[in-house]
């Protein structure tokens, strides 16, 4: 499956790159052994290397929350993904318990700093494009009631017939990983000043823990975009 960013996103945004990667045969479960240990182990590193008064200064979170300015959103309302996550472990919160993909990828988020977003590929068609939205385009997230009309201008991903991440922060529910998924997208959400590197750990971290707790079979991690 192929990821494309439009010129006018080439153009912003010369330097922002995703890793992509996909990964076949995955058996999806509410909760899987081994799974709960690794969490923990996951929380105690992060409360060993960050501190919630100190957390919106780490750079690779700074890098998000610049680029959420640049967006038009305001980081400390919707917060990057990862950030959002680690703020979380660091006041206490429990982690949401999805299913075994989405609560795996989450760990490797909080580990590498990078958001990540997971997609159920037979619920796409065709290939991929970052674009900016059009003004009155229709958008259902996850956990969304009802969906919303966008104003325009959003960065989004879609597929050929719908729009599938808000980018990136949000993605949709039409095309969100359920215990029916076999196949899955997983995507490395990077902004500019983020390097290739950490993207493709970031990847290869999510694959690493899916495949503990889902099984499947990766193929190679694409870099998207960049100069």
């Amino acid at each position: 499956m192929r990821l494309t960013l439009d010129k006018e996103v080439r153009e912003r945004f010369p330097d922002l790159k995703l890793a992509l990667v996909e990964v076949r045969g995955v058996v999806v479960k509410k909760q899987a052994e081994g799974l709960n240990e690794l969490k923990q182990e996951v929380l105690s590193w992060v409360r060993e290397n960050y501190r919630l008064e100190t957390l919106k200064d780490v750079p690779i979170f700074r890098l998000y929350r610049d680029f959420f300015w640049r967006l038009n959103i305001d980081p400390t309302k919707i917060r990057p993904a990862s950030e959002a996550l680690v703020r979380r472990v660091l006041q206490g919160k429990s982690l949401p318990n999805i299913n075994t993909v989405v609560d795996a990828y989450n760990l490797a988020s909080i580990k590498t700093g990078v958001p990540l977003a997971v997609f159920d590929i037979d619920r796409l068609k065709g290939d991929l494009t970052m674009r900016f939205a059009e003004r009155g385009e229709s958008f259902l997230g996850i956990g969304m009631k009802e969906a919303i009309t966008l104003k325009g201008g959003e960065l989004v991903i879609t597929d050929e017939e719908k729009l599938i991440a808000i980018y990136p922060y949000r993605d949709s529910d039409e095309a969100k990983v359920t215990e029916s998924t076999t196949n899955i997208l997983v995507v490395s959400c990077g902004v500019p000043g983020v390097d290739a590197e950490r993207l493709k750990d970031a990847a290869k971290t999510a694959v690493d823990f899916i495949g503990r707790f889902c099984g499947g079979l990766s193929g190679e991690i694409v870099l998207v975009g960049g100069v």
